[in-house]
């Protein structure tokens, strides 16, 4: 969604990002009601999720306004394409040991939730690839469920950052009836989607739109040059 508002729409990139939040909170709570009717949702774990994202959300909002637009783009794409590298290789990473008592199982949680709040604010993404992330590589939990659950945890987190920069005028209120209408439709139709493909494809197709994303937000930041 940034590249293409900022590509197609000509958005600045705060305000790309902002906007995206918007319509992020749209999206988690429709995408969270496909994934629950698929039983690909665990609730305890999102909640733990998003009670650690919701302040650090607003404070990735507030550091985001002040970081010059190419040093974004940059961090964002190089973010995306670290985050896919993770997923991709994780069948070759060493094993990892998840925590088996409920106190610690929460304590990683609400850790991976307060990095991803922060980076929900800083990047306008919602932190969903951290979430998925960490909850496969982390706490153990598949692809399906780890993206039902980050689709549900994200809504409350995005909620705060947009709000954020819906007061520092980051979004842009114009696109707002017809990008949500178009989110709450693609959002069923893409969680229904996924369920008919197998974890690994998921996963590679997941990890592929990030590296793609992440590259042209790498290429978009360089400085133009006026050649004569």
């Amino acid at each position: 969604m940034i590249p293409l508002f900022t590509g197609i729409e000509k958005l600045g990139q705060h305000q790309a990002q902002g906007t995206s939040l918007v319509a992020l909170v749209f999206t988690g709570m429709m995408g969270a009601l496909t994934y629950a009717l698929h039983r690909n949702l665990d609730l305890v774990a999102a909640l733990f999720l998003a009670g650690g994202a919701l302040w650090p959300a607003r404070l990735g909002a507030k550091y985001c306004s002040g970081l010059p637009e190419r040093k974004l783009k940059r961090t964002f794409g190089l973010f995306l394409i670290f985050i896919s590298a993770l997923i991709i290789s994780k069948p070759y990473l060493p094993p990892v040991i998840h925590p088996e008592g409920y106190l610690l199982k929460a304590a990683l949680l609400m850790a991976i939730g307060a990095l991803t709040g922060f980076c929900s604010g800083l990047m306008g993404v919602g932190g969903g690839p951290i979430m998925i992330a960490g909850m496969v590589l982390l706490a153990g939990h598949d692809q399906y469920t780890a993206q039902g659950s980050a689709l549900l945890a994200m809504v409350p987190a995005g909620a705060v950052g947009a709000f954020t920069h819906w007061r520092l005028g980051n979004v842009e209120r114009r696109l707002l009836p017809t990008l949500i209408p178009g989110i709450l439709i693609g959002t069923f139709m893409g969680g229904t989607l996924a369920h008919f493909f197998m974890e690994g494809t998921l996963k590679l197709i997941f990890a592929s739109v990030l590296v793609w994303t992440g590259l042209r937000m790498i290429k978009n930041s360089a400085p133009s040059c006026d050649r004569r």
